[in-house]
């Protein structure tokens, strides 16, 4: 299918995004907001963007780490990929593993491990130096979704969804707690939103996780606990032996039966909330 994809300013120039839908459409389409790992809006998040629109959606992947339109120094494209090239060559717990970290660091030239950790401290923060948390992003999501809702002349007045990896897993739900038009939220191997939070969701929640990912695997039950008291829809699915970012298929973590598996559940929901 010939797609349309283009970088677009939003938020009175305050923002940019990577907008993507079925180039022979004029609208209007129901929208996907594809929320970024980590590792910002990469090709990797282009891709997946790029797969939506091809299932028949405008799919919008807001750059949350570019104020006014531009990233800083640190967060630049080819500064993450610095990074994450380096992390692929590590066991998964290297990233959040200090010692760990410090050590595979150590094999590098000095000034190589220097910008690397550069920008995971310009992400995730040091001790001293705390990153940006999710309710950081909370203006930056909720730009995005009255962009698509009120101004975008593809999607204006239609219904919209996220779908969100890693850090934007944990944040396609934290929109759902904000957001009370949202249709839908999916959420990939993310965190779970903060409890007060919760009573606050008026859509689906659908997630994935894989089973080896005890970190975010540790904050599941009182979040399916919590929705099943609320009366709020919740489904999860956990798939065996799997690890942390098994849909991401640029890094050594992915698991295609289980992004297969993911996905078509992914756009059976978005078949039934966006009409």
């Amino acid at each position: 299918m010939p797609l349309h994809a283009e970088w677009v300013r939003h938020d009175e120039g305050r923002g940019i995004g990577y907008l993507c839908h079925p180039e022979r459409v004029k609208g209007p389409l129901p929208a996907v907001v594809v929320l970024q790992e980590a590792w910002g809006v990469n090709e990797h998040i282009e891709d997946v963007t790029r797969r939506f629109a091809s299932a028949g959606y405008a799919a919008f992947a807001p750059d949350l780490f570019a104020h006014g339109g531009e990233r800083p120094p640190a967060l630049a494209k080819e500064r993450i990929a610095e990074l994450l090239a380096f992390l692929n060559t590590q066991p998964p717990t290297v990233l959040m593993d200090s010692k760990a970290r410090t050590e595979a660091l150590s094999k590098l030239p000095a000034d190589h491990a220097k910008r690397i950790d550069e920008v995971r401290a310009t992400i995730m923060g040091d001790e001293g130096r705390p990153g940006l948390t999710r309710r950081d992003y909370l203006p930056q999501l909720l730009a995005a979704t009255r962009f698509l809702r009120d101004e975008c002349t593809i999607t204006r007045g239609q219904r919209i969804a996220s779908v969100g990896f890693c850090m934007g897993g944990g944040l396609s739900a934290l929109l759902a707690c904000n957001d009370p038009q949202l249709a839908a939220a999916v959420v990939f191997y993310g965190s779970a939103p903060p409890e007060d939070l919760i009573p606050k969701i008026n859509c689906p929640v659908l997630a994935f996780y894989g089973g080896l990912d005890q970190r975010i695997n540790a904050g599941i039950p009182a979040f399916a606990q919590a929705m099943e008291r609320l009366g709020k829809r919740y489904e999860k699915h956990i798939y065996e032996n799997v690890l942390h970012s098994f849909f991401n298929d640029s890094r050594p973590t992915y698991d295609v039966r289980a992004a297969r598996d993911a996905f078509a559940r992914t756009l059976a929901l978005f078949r039934t909330v966006l009409v």
